[in-house]
């Protein structure tokens, strides 16, 4: 089965070179827009400088997270590097769940204390950052490797910064035309929240991976169902097992079955069965004839009430 490992590489390669680019550009503009925050006095500049910050540290992460995931597994680290990428997005979210909240804090403060603004200042560096933010974006969106998290991590990042510098924009507008200040803190407020619900997301997703959690397209009670009346010999699947580790998908399972005539053909259809329809390409099957009594497999389950749940719960 070992062949199906390391069809990523291609790809990777790809994703690595606009993981840079991105990052090249997106930490460029940051340091643009941090002057230009702290020259004009405008909170949602600085909102959105935090915002690339987060930003550029993402694309960094994702592009280091790639490069380890092309590392050759060993004896060490038999899966390779992969779950790098999955801790490097839930590291990612949690930075940018702390910069909202810093912004947040220093929105408050403003509102208590309104700061005067530049406006002109505001609206260059503001439309600079627009123009960063879609480069980056579109670099990010030309690649076909929608399911790598951190390509979808650093895309979704790009993406709250291009409505970040939006709203800079618009602030700009707003109190060059009317000198309204408080429309900065307000639209930063703003920016913020749409980041924070980004980062919550990846924040889920890459925990449930960390924590071994079953992927969330596969249902086991109708694989189970499924691999019974698909493959005739299969009376009964137990003590299933799915996980992911960056985009590999693996899986450990006991499957009863009537002793067959071929034994390695049998095991054959059903990893085969597997890869076709839950898209699992390293699967560990224990074929058994009689029925499962090893205590070592119960994890910490107790084994039929939990089945009879499973079963019920489905229907």
């Amino acid at each position: 089965m070992s062949h199906s490992h390391h069809s990523h590489a291609g790809p990777q390669s790809g994703n690595s070179k606009r993981l840079l680019w991105a990052f090249l550009v997106t930490a460029g503009f940051m340091v643009a827009e941090v002057i230009g925050g702290l020259v004009s006095g405008s909170l949602a500049l600085l909102a959105d400088a935090g915002h690339m910050l987060t930003d550029s540290a993402a694309l960094l992460m994702a592009l280091l997270a790639v490069r380890f995931a092309q590392r050759k597994p060993n004896a060490r680290h038999t899966f390779g590097y992969l779950r790098l990428t999955t801790m490097a997005a839930f590291v990612n979210a949690a930075a940018l769940l702390v910069i909202v909240l810093l912004i947040l804090w220093e929105a408050i403060q403003r509102f208590m204390t309104p700061q005067p603004v530049l406006g002109g200042t505001m609206m260059v560096i503001a439309v600079a950052g627009l123009m960063a933010n879609l480069i980056s974006f579109w670099l990010l969106h030309r690649g076909e490797e929608k399911a790598n998290i951190n390509v979808r991590a650093a895309a979704l990042h790009v993406m709250g910064d291009l409505l970040g510098s939006v709203g800079a924009i618009a602030a700009a507008l707003i109190i060059l035309y009317t000198g309204w200040t408080p429309i900065d803190p307000i639209l930063s407020v703003l920016v913020s929240c749409l980041v924070l619900r980004s980062a919550w997301g990846l924040m889920k997703e890459s925990f449930h991976e960390l924590l071994e959690g079953t992927p969330q397209e596969v249902d086991i009670a109708a694989l189970k169902r499924e691999l019974c009346s698909n493959i005739p010999e299969v009376r009964n699947v137990h003590h299933v097992h799915v996980w992911q580790i960056g985009e590999q998908r693996l899986m450990t399972l006991h499957v009863q079955v009537i002793p067959p005539h071929d034994h390695d053909a049998l095991l054959h259809s059903i990893q085969h069965y597997l890869l076709d329809h839950c898209n699992i390409g390293h699967a560990t099957v224990q074929m058994e004839y009689q029925h499962c009594t090893t205590p070592d497999c119960l994890i910490n389950e107790a084994a039929p009430p939990a089945h009879a749940h499973a079963h019920h719960h489905h229907h």
